[in-house]
């Protein structure tokens, strides 16, 4: 009999204002270092995807949103680490103003227009912006 996959739950944030999305450059965390990517993380025990968003909005932006401000567009299923799946909410309406909240994991947050994120974009997350913004709900990366 096979094994039961394990999947790695992820969760990522497209926080957007005036067509234009924020995007954190990764610092000393062991992952992409030097490349942007988005508020994310991974789900702890016990929490549904939408808590873990709020949570990681709180953590690395402190951003207050509220479960009515996000919407799941896209998910990514990504052969990284033995599987990892990806759902990306985006949110459009938030409290407070976004600030790095964990700069020993991040030493830029930045506002980037779409048609202009930086050459260092972590590329499934270039991908899935690219996807969820047309509409597409699903990909895949990294697999045969």
């Amino acid at each position: 009999m096979a094994e039961r996959y394990r999947l790695i739950p992820e969760v990522y944030l497209i926080l957007e204002r005036d067509d234009r999305v924020l995007l954190l450059r990764r610092f000393q965390t062991g992952y992409e270092d030097g490349n942007y990517g988005l508020v994310a993380g991974h789900l702890e025990a016990g929490e549904s995807a939408a808590q873990g968003i709020l949570r990681e909005a709180r953590e690395e932006a402190g951003l207050d949103l509220r479960p009515e401000d996000i919407e799941l567009v896209h998910v990514v299923h990504r052969s990284a680490r033995d599987g990892c799946m990806g759902l990306f909410f985006r949110c459009r309406r938030w409290r407070g103003e976004p600030l790095n909240a964990e700069p020993h994991k991040c030493d830029d947050l930045s506002w980037f227009a779409y048609d202009g994120l930086p050459a260092n974009t972590i590329p499934y997350i270039r991908e899935a912006l690219t996807l969820a913004r047309v509409g597409v709900g699903y990909s895949d990366e990294g697999w045969p």
